[in-house]
């Protein structure tokens, strides 16, 4: 598979690094009984992770239960370490819509370990994202609306303003702690109303009635 982000306005950008940002919104964290974090909690997918508008994605035959959880995702545009917050922008490249898939039968088994949650999050599927819009073509990242529907069903919908961490204060921890390079993506958080995934499912995202990803569950 060719794993190169897909410009709506033509070109492309190799996938990198995957970096997820776990429970940045309110109530998602509150919907499934967990804490509000006071700092980014990151995770991270590899780039085979990462499949393209118009595939699909098969459960792993290790789980009983795949959520859809929708994100707004940023394109790292070049390399950068300790990047300030004022200059954080700069660094985008493009944006897109994603779906963080979760196994979250196997996630709560391992969180009861204390484990990491890579066998839940970081699985080959587990990350389609749309075609990119240029990052010029977003007035305020700020204020993105996006959703997803499954089956023509709305089943979540939600706001870039609303993220505990905005993606300028994203890009400045992720890029002290790991760094990050042209190609790198951000997963940005979910909204509620996150839910499961049969075989058959067809699930749409949109991002601020620009971007589109079509996936169907195997």
């Amino acid at each position: 598979m060719n794993r190169n982000f897909e410009y709506i306005n033509g070109g492309s950008i190799p996938v990198g690094t995957i970096y997820c940002i776990g429970r940045n919104y309110a109530e998602h964290a509150k919907e499934l009984g967990n804490e509000v974090p006071t700092e980014p909690v990151v995770f991270i997918k590899p780039p085979n992770s990462y499949v393209p508008t118009g595939s699909k994605v098969a459960r792993p035959d290790y789980s009983e239960l795949m959520h859809h959880e929708v994100e707004v995702v940023f394109v790292i545009g070049k390399d950068g370490t300790n990047i300030s917050e004022n200059n954080a922008i700069d660094y985008i490249t493009g944006v897109g819509v994603g779906i963080d898939f979760t196994l979250r039968d196997v996630q709560n088994k391992i969180k009861e370990k204390g484990l990491p949650w890579s066998m839940a999050k970081s699985f080959i599927g587990a990350a389609p994202v749309s075609p990119i819009l240029d990052i010029d073509e977003i007035e305020n990242v700020d204020d993105i609306d996006f959703e997803i529907t499954k089956n023509g069903t709305v089943t979540q919908s939600g706001n870039t303003k609303d993220m505990i961490n905005s993606i300028r204060p994203l890009i400045a921890h992720i890029s002290k702690v790991f760094g990050l390079r042209k190609g790198d993506c951000i997963f940005t958080g979910t909204p509620k109303g996150v839910g499961p995934v049969d075989s058959g499912d067809k699930l749409v995202a949109t991002l601020a009635n620009k971007a589109q990803l079509e996936i169907e569950i195997e």
